[in-house]
């Protein structure tokens, strides 16, 4: 069996090989813009949104789980709480390079901060994680110097705003009146425990892949409780999808019927079926709930990264169907061209960046833990 430490060393090198298969994406986006996506005109939104969901929502999950150790002081997260706040650090900026890159004009981002209107969520949403962050590193700071003291009111705020942030992106989906699978007042509830989760299975994948905590017994409570507490949320989260997809086929509407159907048996069944609920859900539930694990970080860790994956995937779960239907019959047959159709799949140019900032994120995070003296206490020093 690998051990801990080369594990580490094949996620470093699995990290250089993303950037470097990243580079060819940042090259044409930064040079040519969007010519080489397969978003357009009529699905206007693909990988990047999705992935951008993903990314903030573990920023903002990471942020949720180091208050327990940081506001709600419980023991067995003692010591968890600077890696879930490192984790939140590394992930934000890779979210915001997402939906920047998604972005026709990036040189306009300035608009929203000088002339923002703050009647729209967009803009709100904008100045809530420019707020997020700035906390982030805030928080980040007094923890480096253990101002517990300034520590505690910035993180209150943080879970705040986390909490807000999360609920705001369901939020900026569900006012689509247009989109039928996306109008709907479960979006903003469903996504603080979809960004919780992502947050406990970072938390247990790092706990189990990293041996951050040096005390044995404190590390298997601590793995314990984050197991529990995952199976918990994967069963509330596959709840939440039994109600959006059991109420859009009951109510008949076409557009909401179709949607559903491209996800269950259509284009994106297979990544549903295998990827979100049969690796994402089914798996990790089984495993996870199996007695007498604490010689097995290696299979829990992997177990949160499974999660984790399903999480992602459950984004494009939400983003591709709902771009997939036209709103107006008959138009995917009355104008035909580049970027003028509802058939997507992601270009070899999106998956090129979507990896350049995976990689760059896990690298950020692998680094920081490695050099930061933060991270390097004698007592938590990976094995």
């Amino acid at each position: 069996m690998l051990s801990q430490k080369n594990v580490k060393r094949f996620i470093y090198l699995l990290g250089i090989v993303a950037v470097v298969l990243g580079i060819y994406g940042f090259y044409s986006r930064l040079f040519f813009g969007e010519r080489d996506v397969n978003y357009g005109s009529y699905v206007n939104w693909g990988l990047w949104v999705a992935m951008y969901l993903f990314f903030a929502g573990m920023a903002a999950g990471s942020y949720m789980v180091a208050t327990l150790d940081y506001v709600f002081n419980l023991s067995a997260f003692k010591g968890t709480g600077k890696y879930g706040l490192w984790a939140a650090m590394v992930t934000l900026p890779g979210a915001l390079i997402f939906i920047g890159f998604d972005l026709g004009h990036m040189e306009r981002v300035w608009k929203v901060y000088l002339q923002p209107n703050f009647s729209s969520l967009l803009a709100q949403l904008v100045w809530s994680y420019t707020l997020f962050l700035i906390v982030t590193v805030t928080s980040l700071y007094f923890a480096m110097r253990n101002n517990l003291a300034l520590l505690k009111p910035i993180m209150v705020v943080g879970l705040v705003l986390a909490i807000f942030v999360s609920g705001g992106v369901g939020a900026l989906l569900g006012v689509n009146a247009s989109r039928a699978t996306l109008h709907t007042a479960m979006l903003p509830a469903q996504f603080p425990i979809l960004n919780l989760t992502s947050g406990v299975a970072l938390m247990l994948l790092i706990v189990n892949l990293f041996n951050v905590i040096s005390d044995e017994e404190q590390r298997n409570r601590l793995t314990r409780i984050l197991r529990y507490i995952l199976v918990v949320l994967i069963i509330v989260k596959a709840y939440f999808l039994w109600v959006d997809y059991s109420q859009a086929l009951y109510s008949g509407v076409p557009d909401a019927v179709d949607a559903v159907n491209l996800v269950l048996f259509g284009t994106y069944g297979w990544a549903f079926w295998i990827l979100q609920v049969g690796l994402g859900m089914v798996l990790p539930v089984i495993v996870l709930l199996q007695p007498n694990l604490s010689n097995k970080k290696m299979l829990v860790g992997l177990m949160g990264l499974l999660v984790l994956l399903g999480l992602a995937v459950a984004r494009t779960a939400i983003i591709f169907p709902a771009m997939a239907i036209p709103e107006l019959e008959g138009l995917a047959e009355a104008f035909t061209g580049p970027h003028l159709g509802y058939d997507y799949v992601p270009s070899l140019m999106e998956w090129s960046v979507t990896l350049g900032i995976v990689g760059l994120s896990t690298l950020a995070f692998l680094i920081g833990t490695d050099f930061i003296g933060f991270f390097k206490d004698s007592s938590e020093v990976a094995k």
